[in-house]
């Protein structure tokens, strides 16, 4: 019997289910999350104004400058030590060059160097200047004079390089100025970072000037084409370089071209005086081009007028299409699905120019709303993800209209409620 027990025994042992092995990946994960949950529970506020800090300058607080910090938002005034930890050089040198540079090209690279499009939204941050004129103020940050520089060119990058390469200080360092005084521009030509040099380069370079229009949606409405393409608008401003028949078949256009089109071509139209020039043979990258502008009485040869060659190229693609003569502009998309965007009602929708043009897109609400997703991934190392942070999106909109556009009360807000993260 005690035999038979025994084996009885070993068989249910042999029986019984096994529990599940947890791999040693999916425990440490656990471990880790839960390391993670409990700090964000028992942060008080050194560990905050120190996240705050890590967050806004990148860089490790001074004791001096983390106590004043904790002080500050053991007293509730979190939003002035978020504005501490912007005090700080690198907010200027690193966080907001990282954060800009990859709007100054079409690869989206952080890595490109200082030029005039970065360091002047950087220069606006500084000096809380009403955001909305980076797509149609007369502005421009140069480096300080004083400093030995070589002198700000239209046709190269040198005094942005050095700026750079001398780790020189921007938030100490950085002058305001105009387009109009020092690069020739005509003041009613300046269209904020659209018209830099940097911006030149990468998006009037050859093609048709869409794809400053096209990296101006993605960068500064925070969507691709695909995003507003509305089919229902009027296609009578899509020029004779659009196939109506791609592949020979129209179905195509009328279902897909036609959605992007219809909408862009009456806005980018804006840009029909403006060309970046280069040799093509010797410097097939544009590193030694510049922006050019053909101002009042000055015409194309090709085309006779004011309009630029690139303009009017293909044009045997669809004899019948829209042919540019001017720089006037509509938006389409005032109507229709893309009237959700929020554009200024003050405004009238229409005008002549690439500055009037700007001023429309950076008036909406959808702009705003831009600006202030892509500082809430920047401090928060996340997308929005649930209603609570869409609801604060939305409030941290409203905030940053009411504070005049000014960027850095959007960092500081980001940073307030990030700060337990």
């Amino acid at each position: 019997m005690p035999l038979f027990n025994s084996l009885r025994i070993k068989l249910r042992k042999l029986e019984r289910p096994k529990a599940p092995k947890q791999s040693y990946s999916t425990l440490l994960a656990f471990a880790a999350t839960t390391l993670i949950l409990s700090a964000t529970a028992s942060a008080g506020p050194r560990e905050q104004a120190k996240r705050i800090h890590d967050r806004l300058a990148g860089v490790p607080a001074s004791a001096t400058v983390l106590d004043e910090m904790t002080t500050l938002i053991q007293g509730g005034d979190v939003r002035t030590a978020a504005f501490m930890a912007m005090d700080t050089p690198t907010f200027y040198n690193v966080t907001l060059k990282n954060w800009v540079s990859p709007w100054t090209n079409e690869e989206s690279d952080i890595f490109v160097p200082l030029n005039d499009y970065t360091a002047t939204v950087i220069g606006v941050a500084r000096d809380d200047v009403d955001f909305r004129q980076i797509l149609s103020g007369d502005i421009l940050y140069v480096g300080n004079s004083n400093l030995g520089l070589p002198p700000y060119a239209n046709n190269n990058n040198a005094h942005y390089e050095a700026l750079e390469q001398q780790n020189i200080d921007l938030q100490a360092n950085l002058v305001a100025s105009t387009q109009s005084s020092v690069t020739g521009m005509p003041p009613q030509a300046t269209a904020g970072v659209m018209t830099t040099r940097a911006a030149a380069r990468s998006f009037f370079k050859d093609g048709t000037n869409r794809a400053m229009f096209r990296f101006t949606l993605i960068n500064h409405m925070c969507t691709d084409l695909e995003g507003v393409k509305d089919i229902s608008r009027v296609p009578d401003r899509i020029r004779q370089d659009v196939s109506r028949s791609p592949g020979g078949d129209s179905r195509i256009f009328i279902n897909s071209c036609v959605g992007c089109h219809s909408g862009m071509d009456p806005l980018a139209q804006s840009f029909a005086y403006y060309e970046y020039e280069y040799d093509v043979e010797s410097d097939p990258d544009g590193n030694n081009g510049f922006l050019a502008y053909n101002d009042a009485g000055e015409l194309d040869p090709v085309t006779g007028s004011r309009v630029t060659e690139k303009h009017r190229i293909n044009e045997n693609n669809f004899p019948f299409g829209f042919v540019i003569q001017d720089d006037s502009w509509d938006n389409y998309w005032r109507a229709g699905q893309n009237q959700n965007l929020g554009w200024d009602q003050s405004l009238s929708g229409s005008g002549s120019g690439a500055k009037s043009m700007g001023q429309e897109l950076a008036h909406s609400r959808t702009f705003a709303q831009c600006q202030v997703t892509k500082v809430f991934q920047n401090v928060c190392l996340r997308d929005p993800q649930d209603s609570a942070d869409r609801q604060q999106v939305a409030l941290m909109t409203d905030n940053f209209s009411a504070n005049n556009y000014q960027i850095r009360s959007v960092f500081a807000d980001a940073a307030d409620y990030c700060k337990g993260e």
